[in-house]
């Protein structure tokens, strides 16, 4: 989970450098492609067609679009917002699927849940404050990804009772393939890459999937509760590292507010623990 995190950071900075230079849905087009094809040739050899085999196809493709429109968000926030502050607004997602999770499939919230709700929230208000020097534009962008990923999330639990996580993966890899594939051809980009910032677009797909493939392998090796605290390490290397590649750091408050999202976190995982 520690490299997982480490990796997701790194993705995250480098996504940055090339959302300021390129279109994002150009980035995402070799980000996602790069995926499609790691996924398959993991995979494929093993599972064979049961790799594509869904039963509820409608709610499969509608998670991949959740993802490829958090993925296109996070992009567009990462390239007017520092790392650090980007990456913690969206770690309010845990509080936001247990709200959801009351709402859609009738779980209740408790007090605890509840004091949840108010530090992930504050922590939010603290780091997108007025006066902080954040771009309003970016921190709704942020936002909008939490909502997204609660979906993706909420759709997650919806789906492991009749999908494979094998297919999961796959379609929500070749969803997202064939969004920005098709939008990259139809905005008809003009600016294209240089050799080296090609190469980075492919290391940037490596790294994601990377992350991701070791993110699930934590889940079969420990039990979640244990597992959530080392979640909020993402939000520390994307600190550190938006210092050193971008000079940028929160100031006090910020830190606080980073730390209170990331104790309601901690609270709604303890929560679910119980």
């Amino acid at each position: 989970m520690v490299a997982a995190t480490m990796l997701f950071a790194a993705a995250d900075t480098l996504g940055k450098h090339l959302a300021m230079l390129y279109a994002v849905t150009m980035i995402l087009a070799v980000r996602y492609s790069v995926n499609l094809a790691l996924v398959a040739l993991v995979m494929a050899p093993r599972h064979g067609a049961a790799l594509w085999r869904t039963n509820r196809t409608g709610l499969v493709i509608l998670r991949g679009l959740c993802l490829a429109l958090a993925s296109i968000s996070m992009l567009l926030a990462l390239r007017v917002m520092p790392v650090a502050e980007t990456v913690a607004i969206i770690y309010v997602t845990p509080v936001l699927v247990m709200l959801t999770a009351a709402t859609v499939l009738g779980e209740r919230i408790s007090r605890l849940g509840w004091i949840a709700a108010a530090l992930g929230f504050a922590g939010v208000l603290l780091i997108a404050r007025p006066g902080s020097g954040l771009d309003p534009w970016g921190v709704a962008l942020s936002l909008m990804n939490a909502n997204l990923a609660t979906g993706y999330h909420v759709l997650t639990r919806v789906l492991a009772r009749t999908e494979t996580t094998m297919a999961l993966m796959a379609h929500t890899a070749l969803v997202g393939a064939v969004v920005f594939i098709s939008l990259t051809l139809a905005l008809n980009t003009e600016t294209m890459p240089s050799a080296l910032d090609a190469g980075l677009m492919l290391t940037l797909g490596a790294l994601a999937t990377a992350g991701h493939l070791m993110f699930t392998s934590a889940y079969r090796e420990a039990p979640a509760s244990t597992l959530a605290p080392v979640n909020y390490m993402h939000i520390a290397f994307a600190t550190i590292l938006g210092w050193l590649v971008f000079q940028q750091l929160p100031d006090a408050l910020g830190f606080a507010g980073m730390a209170l999202i990331a104790a309601a976190g901690l609270l709604a995982a303890w929560k679910a623990s119980r």
